[in-house]
């Protein structure tokens, strides 16, 4: 039987049902954080959030005696006081901050299957951004060699707790594409992308971009994906857009310490609101003071809001807008904005997992002449077969002379047959009447794309109006074709 089941898709994104040993979850969905030793939100209170899985630190329990023993003897789950999935982790985040960690791979794995852990993680060595190409490669041989272990030790038929393949290679895209190759040989459960903390926390978030692709382009499409410590609800609509599937992440303890507010599209400081601008059960509850006098009610609006984002994707991937949502999202935030750019030089790569139909596309700026119906539609202009005189024209206006075939164009797309207006996806496009030159070049290129596939036995005319007038590729196009310039009432006025 399958552990994971995929329910809807949107670009690289899904919704996905997950098989564990204490019953499913359906991601994406994110993990939140639970520390033994400082609790912030119980975990038999996490569920009334939204989270129906939660992630703990194994290592912290092991090293700690009394943690230890009552793990060992009742369970990671009567530890924490819940019944919902519980994943842990192997102690890699101590090793990357301290450099060293009292325990050996094994000792760790065979601790968090005692314990019941419902996905274990092994001793993966997170390597820092950055760092010479040598010194990553050293690190993730090491990380192999110990994911090949711990495989070994919990080999894949169908036992309790699942086992989780990390992906490591630092901020070099070959190592990641490469680790991830290897860890599908090995064939985990899950899948999880890992030391990508520091890039969050200083927001290179366009290289982040890089590497996830790299690394889901390598992974099996039947397993999810884990984005190790990837907790703002600001990211989620990229990361889940790349393909990510789980998430986790102490954030919503970490800034109410902080004293700092989470919102969809940034982090504002409690002491500058003079609002609660949320209505969460908190927010609709207690004023600014209050929260600025309590770092509890503050961890517990930053995880409501953190779950209501979660939600948004997933209503996103299930209408098919996952797009806009994550264009909205990423314009609220320059480094976010870099990231976005990123994405759009990976298209080719979405388009392949895209599904070929779904909601109106709406054009939101110019990131959108580079989503993956324009590129599919570009794709497919082959199939237009034409001979005979062909006019393209800018403007739907009745013509006086009789063409063969007559073909609209409509930014970012491009040409179209006018029997396709109703058609998806160009005939279901919103597009604004002014529309930006990024969108009128993606057009050009291919209107020049359809003249170069049947300029040996059709000819064109292309007619454009006044608000195309400058465009560099107009002289390209009028190697292939007729162009004609059309004259509007107004300029005729003015004349």
């Amino acid at each position: 039987m399958t552990k994971y089941e995929i329910q809807h898709k949107d670009l690289m994104g899904r919704i996905g049902k997950l098989r564990t040993a204490h019953g499913y979850i359906e991601t994406p969905t994110i993990l939140p954080v639970i520390n033994p030793n400082l609790v912030t939100i119980e975990a038999a209170e996490m569920k009334k959030y939204g989270a129906e899985m939660l992630i703990t630190n194994a290592y912290i329990i092991y090293r700690k005696p009394d943690l230890r023993e009552e793990a060992l003897a009742k369970g990671v789950h009567s530890l924490l006081g819940t019944e919902i999935p519980i994943m842990t982790d192997s102690g890699s985040y101590q090793l990357y901050e301290y450099r060293d960690v009292e325990v050996s791979n094994r000792e760790i794995l065979e601790f968090q299957q005692r314990i019941g852990s419902d996905v274990c993680v092994p001793l993966d060595i997170p390597t820092p951004p950055y760092v010479k190409h040598k010194r990553a490669k050293e690190d993730l041989e090491v990380t192999l060699s110990r994911l090949r272990e711990a495989r070994s030790l919990m080999p894949a038929n169908g036992q309790d707790n699942m086992l989780a393949g990390v992906v490591q290679g630092s901020t070099f895209t070959d190592l990641r594409a490469d680790s991830a190759r290897q860890a599908a040989e090995l064939e985990f459960d899950l899948y999880a992308i890992g030391g990508v903390v520091p890039l969050l926390e200083s927001h290179g978030f366009a290289r982040l971009v890089d590497l996830i692709v790299a690394s889901k382009q390598n992974l099996p499409l039947n397993a999810p994906v884990h984005l190790f410590g990837a907790g703002h609800p600001m990211l989620f609509s990229l990361a889940v857009a790349l393909g990510c599937d789980l998430f986790d992440s102490a954030a919503y303890a970490i800034f109410a310490k902080d004293k700092r507010y989470l919102t969809s599209d940034g982090t504002k400081k409690l002491e500058k609101l003079r609002v609660l601008p949320c209505s969460c059960p908190v927010c609709s509850t207690y004023s600014v003071a209050e929260l600025k006098a309590n770092t509890d009610l503050l961890a517990a609006h930053n995880l409501w809001v953190t779950f209501e984002e979660m939600r948004m994707v997933k209503q996103s991937i299930a209408e098919g807008c996952l797009w806009e949502l994550c264009e909205r999202r990423c314009r609220a935030y320059p480094s976010l904005v870099d990231a976005l750019k990123r994405m759009t030089n990976h298209s080719a790569v979405i388009e392949r997992y895209d599904v070929a139909t779904k909601r109106p596309f709406f054009y939101l700026s110019e990131y959108s002449a580079h989503r993956p119906e324009v590129l599919r539609y570009a794709n497919l202009l082959d199939r237009f077969q034409l001979s005979g005189s062909v006019l393209i024209t800018t403007k739907e206006e009745r013509e006086e002379e009789v063409y063969d075939h007559i073909y609209l164009v409509k930014p970012p797309f491009g040409p179209y047959p006018v029997e396709l207006k109703e058609s998806y996806p160009v005939g279901q496009s919103e597009i604004p009447v002014d529309i930006d030159d990024v969108a009128k070049t993606v057009a050009l290129q291919n209107v020049l794309k359809l003249l170069e596939l049947n300029s040996e036995k059709a000819e064109f005319v292309f007619q454009y109006d006044g608000s195309w007038d400058g465009h560099p590729l107009l002289e390209k196009i009028g190697k292939y074709a007729e162009v004609r310039r059309n004259v509007s009432a107004q300029e005729l006025v003015v004349s």
